[in-house]
């Protein structure tokens, strides 16, 4: 009978670890919002170098504002999908490849959060940098949410390190 309930584990565990690779299709499906973010800053770049000859100082400005926000989003989706393939799925063999990133490998949940939080402030405040480039084209109330929702960001990103600081440091104590 305890052969048979140990076998019985056996199974259920091994489903359960093979079940990480339904993950897959989903990092998948976000090399594909990649595509996507490639293809939203080329038309960009397309917009800015078509207008330019009309354009203000300030224009040009919020244009590279737009780009460099797609280019934090761009990593922001290629740590995810480094970081969560490999803590998750299986590891990336890269055959020691040149270009591989130093992180790559290297990100666990922990550090992962933090890199999220991290690009979200940046984005979130590069979004306040161009609001405020063009700030008469704004309510004062929708500037104020924008600016508690980027205060949120930044207040939960110091959260999020200071209990990652906490739980490291009772694991320090613990040994």
């Amino acid at each position: 009978m305890k052969n048979k309930l140990e076998a019985i584990e056996h199974v259920v565990e091994r489903g359960i670890f093979a079940s990480r690779w339904l993950m897959a299709p989903i990092y998948i499906g976000l090399v594909g919002g990649l595509v996507l973010l490639v293809i939203s800053f080329v038309q960009e770049l397309f917009h800015l170098f078509a207008a330019l000859p009309a354009i203000s100082q300030t224009d040009v400005i919020l244009g590279i504002l737009s780009l460099i926000d797609l280019s934090l989003a761009g990593n922001l989706l290629l740590i995810v999908i480094f970081s969560g393939y490999e803590n998750f799925v299986s590891k990336i063999r890269t055959d020691k490849h040149e270009d591989s990133p130093d992180w790559k490998g290297n990100v666990d949940f922990s550090a992962l959060k933090l890199k999220l939080i991290a690009s979200i402030v940046a984005i979130s405040g590069i979004h306040l940098l161009k609001i405020f480039m063009d700030i008469e084209k704004y309510q004062e109330k929708n500037i104020m949410w924008m600016i508690i929702i980027h205060v949120v960001f930044v207040v939960s990103g110091v959260l999020l390190a200071l209990m990652d600081l906490i739980a490291a440091k009772s694991k320090m104590f613990k040994k």
